[in-house]
């Protein structure tokens, strides 16, 4: 499908430059303030299977100037990549790591992340943001968080993660400042888990 066919079937924001600075505060706010839940609303409905939440946050956030991979479900649906160029002109990554932006369509998808870009000591910022659509999951543990933007630790289920998880994100943490940071977009509200945290197993594990 081409990529104006896609927008019409399924347009963007109704308010572009509102919407897009809403919830761009919103996964700024989940980022600094990992693993609590930022409720919003996305306002959007993108082709499936990329769902509103996941959505909401590639167009607020990509642009062209950011390439962007896509898992193999979202690839195999041309309207979701025809409706991520329209809306946001980003060109879309054949390899993950050639990616600042990684959208899976869920935690199972997510690429390996020691194979994604994760910048560099004078420039950390070049480094990827996985998206993981998390709408429905069910929780994968228990885990406590600790780090910057968490009052003491905080406890969290871990929904949106995948299964075996803890030892890739423990490497991520051990390469800061560099390092990929995540984005959960579950059913209306965000939640973020940037490189600067640090999981452990909970009580309940």
């Amino acid at each position: 499908m081409s990529a104006s066919a896609a927008a019409i079937r399924h347009p963007g924001f109704p308010a572009p430059v509102r919407d897009a600075q809403r919830v761009f505060r919103t996964a700024l706010d989940a980022l600094a303030r990992p693993t609590r839940r930022h409720a919003f609303d996305a306002r959007v409905t993108p082709p499936a299977p990329l769902g509103p939440e996941a959505g909401a946050v590639v167009l607020a956030l990509c642009d062209e100037q950011t390439p962007i991979w896509l898992d193999d479900a979202l690839r195999r649906s041309g309207e979701v990549e025809a409706w991520i160029r329209f809306h946001t002109g980003a060109r879309i990554a054949d390899a993950a790591g050639d990616a600042l932006f990684c959208v899976a369509s869920c935690p199972s998808a997510m690429p390996a992340l020691d194979e994604l870009a994760a910048g560099s000591d004078e420039e950390p910022h070049l480094s990827a943001t996985v998206i993981v659509d998390a709408t429905g999951v069910k929780p994968t543990g228990s885990f406590v968080a600790t780090g910057p933007g968490i009052d003491g630790s905080a406890e969290w289920d871990g929904a949106g993660l995948p299964g075996g998880f803890l030892p890739a994100w423990r490497a991520n943490l051990a390469r800061f400042p560099r390092g990929v940071d995540l984005i959960l977009a579950e059913r209306g509200a965000l939640r973020g888990l940037p490189r600067t945290t640090a999981l452990a197993e909970g009580r309940g594990a």
